[in-house]
C-alpha cells in the first residue's frame, strides 16, 4: 500500500451521493447534508445505455443549483459524454467526471470540460486498467475509483480496488500535480478507513449518509475522527 503524506493525513472530503437520497424532497436533502458538514455533493448521470438505470440530466442539476452552496461533483455514466458537456457545465457542475469508455479521445474531453471552464475527472470501473490514463494525467483534476460496477446503489464494496487505488495514489505523487483521488462504491464507515490508507482522499457514499437517520453522524463516521 502507499504511504500516506501529511496532506492526505488531513480529513477526507465527503461528497453524499444525491443518487441514494429521497428523490420526492430533493431541495431539503441537499440543504440537510450540506448543514451536515458534507463537503461536495456527488451527482450520478446515467443514460440506461452506458449502465443500466436512468437518473436525470442537466435540467434537475441546473435546478438544484440555486438551493445548494456545495461543489457539484457530477459523474456522467453515459455514451457519448461529448455533445453533453456543456449542458452540464452550464446546469452548474464544478467538476464533471467521464469514464475512458465513453468516447473515442478521452484527451479530447477532457480538453473540453476544462475548457469549459471546469475541472476534469475520469473515473475507472473495476476492470479498467490505470494504463488508460496514464498519458492524460496532465489533464486531471480527479480520478474517480469504482469499488462496484456502475449503475446502482446499495452494491458491495470491491476490495480488490484497493491495489488499484494505492497504483493510482503513486502515480500522482509521481505527476507531483494536486489530483484528487475519489472513491465510490459500497463506501461506508467500516471500509472507508481501508480507501483512506491506499491513499484515496475524496469518499463517494449513497446509502451510508442518506440511509442513515443522523447525517452529521454518518459523515463524521466516514472521516473517521479525522
Amino acid at each position: 500500500m502507499a504511504v500516506r503524506n501529511e496532506a492526505q493525513a488531513s480529513a477526507p472530503l465527503i461528497a453524499p451521493s444525491l443518487l441514494a437520497a429521497d428523490f420526492s424532497r430533493l431541495g431539503e436533502e441537499i440543504g440537510a447534508v450540506e448543514r451536515a458538514g458534507a463537503d461536495w455533493l456527488h451527482l450520478d448521470i446515467m443514460d440506461g445505455h452506458f449502465v443500466p438505470n436512468i437518473s436525470f440530466g442537466p435540467g434537475l442539476v441546473k435546478a438544484l443549483r440555486k438551493h445548494c452552496g456545495l461543489p457539484f461533483d457530477v459523474h456522467l455514466m453515459i455514451a457519448p459524454a461529448d455533445p453533453y458537456l456543456a449542458a452540464f457545465a452550464e446546469a452548474g457542475a464544478d467538476l464533471i467526471s467521464l469514464h475512458p469508455e465513453a468516447g473515442p479521445h478521452l484527451h479530447r474531453s477532457l480538453q473540453t470540460i476544462q475548457a469549459l471552464g471546469k475541472k476534469a475527472g475520469v473515473v475507472l470501473n473495476p476492470a479498467t486498467p490505470v494504463e488508460s490514463i496514464a498519458h492524460v494525467m496532465d489533464l486531471l483534476d480527479l480520478i474517480l475509483v469504482m469499488t462496484v460496477n456502475p449503475g446502482f446503489g446499495g452494491q458491495s464494496f470491491l476490495a480488490s480496488q484497493l491495489r488499484k487505488i494505492a497504483t493510482l495514489r503513486q502515480m500522482i505523487t509521481a505527476s507531483g500535480r494536486p489530483i484528487h483521488l475519489q472513491v465510490d462504491g459500497g463506501v461506508t464507515a467500516a471500509t472507508a478507513p481501508a480507501c483512506l490508507e491506499a491513499g484515496a482522499d475524496v469518499l463517494v457514499a449513497g446509502t451510508a449518509v442518506f440511509g442513515s437517520a443522523d447525517y452529521a453522524a454518518a459523515i463524521a463516521g466516514l472521516r473517521g475522527g479525522r
